[in-house]
């Protein structure tokens, strides 16, 4: 006899019930919110003004408990890459071949390098259906405070929540434009 499980849909399982302009809402009905933050003038400031604008982030978020941080690559991943580069000039006979791989090696050593920093900061914050009024106020004063710890704060509109999601989920970031439902883009024209 066979054991059947109850299948899932991918949506379900991760809680994706639906994308609106600003949020995710999910099977739970909570509604979440994100938004990228980033320090002003990290590169100029002092090791203690850098550490004195983490600790300041540090009490801000343990000071509510509906946030969350994600750390995202905003670039690509080259290790695989440089792993069958790598391989290739190991087996490689042809010292030319093997020139130009090493050349291609040190031009993704390169890039990676200038891309070092790019990462992207998201808070993400669970609002609970029930609680909207408490809520937007709490939303509002978060706002406010990151603003005068020096961050900059920009909540995520739908394609950009679409591609934080690609990122995160799939660590796809060379997509300009994600469709709503696939396929999508051949049905309009």
């Amino acid at each position: 006899m066979l054991n059947k499980r109850k299948s899932t849909s991918t949506r379900k399982f991760l809680n994706l019930k639906s994308l609106t302009d600003f949020s995710i809402t999910g099977y739970n009905n909570q509604q979440l919110l994100f938004y990228s933050i980033a320090p002003y003038n990290l590169s100029v400031l002092s090791e203690e003004n850098i550490e004195s604008k983490i600790f300041s982030l540090m009490n801000l978020i343990k000071g509510t408990e509906l946030v969350e941080i994600l750390c995202l690559n905003s670039r690509e991943n080259f290790r695989f890459n440089k792993l069958n580069i790598r391989k290739r000039i190991e087996e490689e006979q042809n010292l030319a071949i093997r020139n130009l791989l090493e050349l291609d090696l040190n031009h993704i050593d390169q890039i990676q390098v200038t891309t070092a920093t790019a990462r992207s900061f998201i808070i993400c914050i669970r609002i609970p259906k029930e609680d909207d009024q408490v809520t937007h106020q709490s939303l509002n004063r978060l706002e406010k405070a990151l603003k005068q710890f020096g961050f900059s704060i920009i909540r995520l509109n739908k394609d950009e929540l679409k591609t934080m999601l690609a990122v995160y989920y799939e660590q796809n970031v060379t997509t300009d434009k994600f469709e709503d439902i696939d396929g999508e883009r051949w049905l309009k024209q």
